[in-house]
């Protein structure tokens, strides 16, 4: 039923890199698709009866570890293989900390100019709230409380509570009187 052929995200990015977020989560006639692409460097373009060449560099994410995958028959060993040649680690966010202050600036320059009014900037009592979150939903759960707070508003110590902190997502050795106070660990 295609109408007209246009460009794909290869075809966009040739020349340059390619994301593919949750690589995992792909099902197997995809991969196919995919282990093509790599192989053979061209794609067919929908209604087109010629292979288009494309130079891409992919960079792709998973949370999922894909040699188990492979080993579960639900990843091709032959597109893992092809796919797995730089393989970089990246610990969760709550093992890197460090990270949070800048991640928080980052995602604050991105949402401040969305919000519907004055955002409060955060503070020191503020991000030691965020430090002692645990982020059982990585980085994505950092930007996306952010974006909450400069949308909606509020107090940061509004925020947590909204995150069921006190229900035990703040590690183990902060109460939550230290949380609400403000006065526990970085």
């Amino acid at each position: 039923g295609a109408i007209r052929s246009g460009k794909g995200y290869f075809q966009e990015a040739d020349g340059g890199a390619l994301f593919l977020d949750e690589i995992g989560e792909m099902d197997r006639d995809m991969q196919v698709q995919l282990l093509r692409v790599l192989e053979r460097g061209e794609i067919m373009r929908v209604g087109d009866t010629v292979p288009v060449k494309v130079n891409v560099r992919l960079i792709a994410a998973t949370n999922k570890d894909l040699l188990d995958e492979v080993r579960r028959g639900r990843f091709r060993p032959d597109l893992y293989y092809r796919i797995h040649v730089v393989p970089v680690q990246l610990p969760p966010l709550r093992e890197r900390r460090e990270d949070i202050p800048s991640l928080i600036e980052h995602f604050m320059k991105k949402y401040r100019p969305r919000a519907p009014r004055r955002i409060a900037p955060i503070t020191d009592r503020d991000l030691r709230l965020f430090m002692q979150y645990a982020y059982p939903g990585n980085v994505r759960e950092l930007e996306h409380m952010i974006e909450r707070y400069c949308l909606v508003g509020g107090s940061v110590a509004d925020l947590f509570e909204q995150q069921h902190v006190t229900a035990g997502a703040v590690r183990a050795d902060v109460s939550a009187e230290e949380t609400a106070a403000g006065s526990g660990p970085l």
